[in-house]
């Protein structure tokens, strides 16, 4: 039942329809105590009827009253008239990244910015207990103050029990229908489609197959029918974003294939740690190694002056280093130390050296077999034991940048550097068959 410009909800008369689908339809109208417009989200009589329906449309808005964040959309009331459940939302001027993506992928920076809002977003309803289960650009609105993640209609509790799930085939449409799997095949987690008990990481999985299709334009997992597209999910990778979007940053290809692992436990363990590798992406981009060289308009001083101030820069220097290479330098002191490692652990020896010495010989980094996998400590030496670095998970055949401030290494078929102070590795290029390296002074890695 369509409602007619005019009708009144309590205090809400309706101004114009905004859409439908199998939850609801959707209403602009007016708030005539508070006089500002809204969104009505009405479940007609005849879905009242339905358990399964009602009991979404109710869970959906006690799932949004307990949030308070600026990219959750904002629940302001709820009531009941004439047969008809309805909830009353903020009503948001944009439009879905779903219709934004029919217009092909988003800028670089769009996709970190918004991407790192809906991380933030759904760490605010995962630490609330919630799991969205229906993450997709149609439950994404793009607005002039930033993202907005809607519909919660599917979002439950964390629970230890699993959901029963039934495939049936002949719809390749990524629409809900009832009595199939709860979600949008597109964009669920290989749990998900299995039934299996699912958690927060279950979003996270589907917030990469999100980002992915931001980033290229296309979704990460496609198919002819809903077997192929849930075949796809469970035993295929997507192409890698390079292929497709040469320009766009390595560390972002990792972080979405992060999120698409087949596993839960090889994904982002929070939206938040995503949420802060999108922003450190983001900054990254925003600053350049590159140094500007000044360009010399047009200019009233000979040219015979500039070569001049030139040739006695270059004699001064030249006279500087002379000087400088005739001073005696004393010797470097002998350091003597003895490399402790954790206990049952030992060096690994893989690709290259296990260690590597700083260029001044003050600290030591090495590789050593650490939880089923291999990772990279730091020690100073006048300290007694290493630190693990974070993040470099399958590391092997680490080397120090010429100022000692950054180690290279090799792991997941890249080859890799990380400051010495810690923060997140970054993915130099692809070096599937790395074994050994040097930092040259001009900043080139042979």
């Amino acid at each position: 039942m369509t409602l007619a410009p005019g009708t009144k909800l309590g205090p809400y008369e309706i101004l114009a329809p905004l859409g439908a689908g199998g939850m609801g339809e959707v209403y602009r109208a007016r708030d005539t105590r508070l006089e500002r417009t809204v969104a009505i989200k009405i479940l007609p009589q005849q879905f009242s009827s339905d358990p399964a329906r009602k009991q979404r449309f109710e869970r959906e808005a006690k799932t949004i009253s307990t949030f308070n964040h600026p990219h959750i959309c904002v629940l302001h009331d709820v009531g009941h008239q004439d047969g008809m459940d309805y909830l009353v939302m903020e009503c948001l001027d944009g439009e879905t990244l779903a219709r934004r993506l029919e217009k092909g992928p988003l800028p670089l920076d769009q996709v970190l910015k918004y991407g790192a809002q809906i991380a933030d977003a759904l760490d605010k309803a995962h630490h609330n207990g919630i799991v969205h289960r229906d993450l997709k650009p149609s439950n994404i609105m793009l607005t002039s103050t930033g993202a907005k993640l809607l519909d919660f209609g599917l979002a439950k509790p964390a629970s230890p029990l699993a959901d029963d799930v039934t495939l049936t085939g002949g719809q390749a449409s990524p629409l809900t229908a009832q009595d199939t799997i709860i979600g949008t095949f597109q964009y669920m987690s290989p749990e998900q489609l299995e039934g299996k008990h699912i958690d927060w990481r279950s979003d996270i999985f589907s917030f990469g197959a999100v980002l992915y299709e931001m980033i290229t334009g296309k979704r990460a997992f496609e198919g002819k029918s809903q077997f192929s597209v849930a075949s796809a999910i469970l035993e295929k990778e997507p192409a890698p974003i390079s292929t497709i979007k040469p320009m766009s940053p390595l560390a972002l290809d990792h972080a979405i294939r992060r999120c698409l692992a087949k596993g839960p436990e090889d994904r982002w363990q929070s939206a938040a740690d995503l949420k802060c590798e999108l922003e450190w992406i983001l900054e990254s981009g925003s600053r350049s190694d590159l140094l500007s060289v000044p360009t010399i308009r047009g200019t009233r001083v000979p040219l015979l002056l500039y070569l001049g101030l030139v040739t006695i820069l270059a004699f001064g220097l030249a006279v500087l280093l002379r000087h400088e290479l005739a001073k005696p330098h004393p010797a470097p002191p002998l350091v003597r130390f003895t490399l402790t490692l954790p206990d049952s652990e030992a060096l690994a020896v893989t690709n290259g050296s296990a260690l590597a010495f700083a260029p001044d010989a003050r600290r030591i980094a090495y590789v050593v077999r650490h939880r089923e996998t291999t990772q990279l400590f730091l020690r100073d030496l006048a300290a007694f034991q290493g630190k693990l670095l974070a993040g470099t998970e399958g590391a092997a055949g680490p080397f120090f940048s010429p100022d000692g401030e950054w180690i290279g290494f090799y792991a997941d078929g890249k080859l890799k550097k990380i400051s010495v102070d810690g923060g997140p590795a970054i993915a130099l290029c692809y070096a599937p068959e790395g074994n050994g390296a040097t930092w040259l002074p001009d900043n080139t890695i042979v």
